[in-house]
């Protein structure tokens, strides 16, 4: 026997039961998630244009990096610059485009914290060591030795990049206190300079871009962009890129500075 529900709608004209067919339909399909926001993060190459909850992750993984993005599912352009200064900044391809091995290395940046739980702080060399000449040297240790005819303030950048050099890269670290468990890029090079009392607090690598003073310096000069950060002290190079080859953020080796702002703190 037919209820009374089902007798009402029976009587209804065709165009009305039509109609009520139709918004059932859709109702039960805006119920259902599509495919996109059923995505599990990982699971597929993430590029500009794209929506879901694997974007959204993504999303959440720069913003805890300490980069601006929105957090609404969409991949704009504004999720496009953060995505690809992250990339940058990891040493993968800077396209803005993430592949699954792309997203899991982020999320391992953000999620996972360094080895052995904290940073490993090795007896630097004492500052009072020290080699003839202008330029310095890095030891086999991934340690630097100041030129003895640098300023005392050059000396003491030196020594506080010292103190990290093989300290774990973090994303982020270094910008929320000092005395962190890891330092990237910009964090690196503001505890160093923070070392000689040349920054007050941690600068992020796009501001470095405009700080000091345009140009090379004679013992210290910032090599800087939106994505990356880096500085030449007394002629070695004070890099987190560096630290994935020598172990160690300091190098002799140089580096093309292609795309780069070039400044310098004010009378070095």
């Amino acid at each position: 026997m037919a209820s009374g529900v089902e007798r009402r709608i029976a009587a209804m004209p065709s165009r009305v039961k039509t109609l009520l067919l139709l918004l059932t339909a859709f109702a039960v399909a805006a119920a259902t998630p599509s495919s996109a926001d059923a995505a599990r993060y990982g699971s597929r190459t993430l590029a500009s244009g794209m929506h879901g909850g694997d974007v959204k992750s993504l999303q959440r993984y720069l913003t805890e990096a300490g980069h601006r993005t929105s957090r609404d599912g969409e991949f704009g352009p504004r999720t496009a610059r953060a995505l690809k200064a992250t990339e940058s900044e990891l040493e993968l391809r800077a396209n803005a485009v993430a592949t699954p091995r792309e997203l899991r290395a982020i999320r391992r940046a953000v999620v996972e914290p360094p080895t052995g739980g904290g940073a490993v702080y090795v007896e630097p060399p004492p500052v009072t060591k020290v080699k003839p000449g202008a330029k310095g040297q890095v030891t086999s240790e991934g340690f630097a030795v100041p030129p003895a005819s640098a300023p005392r303030v050059v000396k003491s950048v030196i020594a506080a990049g010292n103190e990290i050099a093989l300290a774990p890269y973090k994303w982020g670290g270094g910008h929320r206190q000092w005395r962190d468990d890891g330092y990237d890029c910009s964090g690196s090079v503001s505890y160093a300079l923070h070392g000689g009392d040349l920054v007050g607090g941690s600068l992020v690598s796009g501001a470095f871009a405009r700080w000091g003073e345009k140009g090379q310096g004679r013992w210290i000069t910032i090599y800087a962009h939106a994505d990356h950060v880096y500085m030449v002290v007394a002629g070695m190079r004070f890099d987190t890129s560096a630290q994935s080859r020598t172990g160690s953020r300091w190098t002799a080796e140089t580096r093309s500075s292609e795309g780069f702002a070039v400044t310098h703190p004010k009378g070095l």
